[in-house]
């Protein structure tokens, strides 16, 4: 039906992009979104467990800082998962869905595992570790660059193409497990328990602590690379538009292929250290779907690998408290699982109130069209 009147009628609600947010009202609105996931999660603990959510949060606490071990504990989480989620940066600024990272850090494991197998204390170790480390990066790198080239000479999908990749990934481990166990167990126990040859040394007591400024040496240098770099700055331009990188004289083949080995390449850093460094075994689950996770803590810290330090904490922490309460009240689980992803649901709900604005129609407006 026509409008007879002539009258325009605004719809009362429409969203609209922002430009920009300040950082700090930004934080704001996520700090809103975190009080208001554990409100919300306060109450369904009550009607679902009768227990008092204060307690419950408590304990949440406790799990990752009741004591100097859990603490560890929790570092050593946070420093995994931290690794990972930086390999997966450079390649999804790229917006290049980079789904094999779990693949990825599985075949630098193997490759630290194979070494510390067949090389063992043949050599000093700290030549042996320095060889680990140059095998896990190198076969991290070549798994990141494999579906790089495919994607970059004939256009496939990166997104089908890496996850089917973590899967032969894991079968390979599998693999060479059964020919270095022979008893058919097809468990690998701790390599080189007897020598500690390939294992990454203590510092001050701590057996974490290498590993952790590993990452942290990690982290500050893509931050540099990412944000400073003449080749950050491309991956940036190939995420907006290749056709605009083409236009500017940018080689998006090259940069693709680049782009992945140095994704790959952290990722098989990371698993390095968690042959090295951390678990010092091999399993076709010893990535325990963190490759997965990560691409979570990317993208709630908006490819900033600093950022990433606190996106990695909150996931870890929620991870370990969701243990810890299931363990400390005696629930199922999945009462634990609600929780966490109640909270997850709301921090990553509150991005779309940092992207976008939701005006309302003005009244004054709608009478002066009138």
């Amino acid at each position: 039906m026509s409008n007879k009147s002539g009258r325009k009628h605004e719809p009362l609600i429409h969203i609209t992009k922002r430009a920009s947010m300040v950082w700090y009202k930004a934080w704001i609105v996520r700090a809103v979104a975190i009080v208001a996931a554990l409100l919300v999660s306060a109450v369904v603990i009550t009607l679902l467990t009768k227990d008092n959510p204060v307690e419950v949060y408590a304990a949440m606490f406790k799990g990752s800082f009741g004591t100097e071990r859990k603490v560890w504990v929790m570092l050593k989480e946070l420093v995994v998962l931290l690794c990972v989620s930086l390999a997966v940066t450079p390649a999804f600024k790229m917006r290049f869905w980079n789904i094999g990272a779990e693949g990825q850090v599985l075949m630098g494991a193997l490759g630290a595992a194979a070494c510390m197998f067949y090389i063992d204390d043949k050599i000093p170790n700290v030549a042996l570790i320095a060889v680990m480390l140059v095998v896990s990066i190198l076969l991290g790198m070549i798994w990141g660059m494999i579906p790089a080239f495919f994607k970059a000479i004939w256009n496939t999908n990166e997104t089908l193409f890496t996850l089917m990749m973590n899967y032969v990934a894991m079968q390979l481990i599998s693999f060479f497990i059964m020919i270095w166990v022979p008893n058919g167990s097809s468990v690998m126990g701790t390599i080189n328990s007897a020598t500690e040859s390939g294992w990454l040394p203590s510092l001050f007591g701590q057996k974490y602590l290498f590993s952790i400024l590993i990452v942290a040496v990690t982290t500050v240098a893509l931050f540099i690379y990412l944000k400073y770099s003449k080749q950050g700055y491309e991956i940036s331009v190939v995420g907006e538009s290749e056709n605009t990188a083409r236009y500017v004289g940018i080689n998006v083949k090259k940069v693709i292929i680049r782009t992945m080995a140095i994704s790959g390449g952290i990722c098989g850093l990371a698993g390095f250290l968690l042959v090295s460094g951390i678990n010092h075994t091999v399993s076709p689950n010893l990535a325990g779907g963190v490759g997965f996770t990560a691409i979570m803590v990317s993208w709630l810290a908006k490819f900033n690998p600093i950022v990433m330090i606190l996106t990695s904490f909150l996931i870890v922490f929620l991870q370990i408290g969701a243990g810890e309460i299931a363990t400390t009240f005696r629930l199922n689980e999945s009462v634990a699982d609600i929780v966490t992803g109640i909270i997850l649901f709301f921090i990553i709900g509150c991005e779309f109130f940092v992207q976008y604005k939701i005006n309302f129609r003005s009244k004054h407006k709608e009478e002066g069209h009138a």
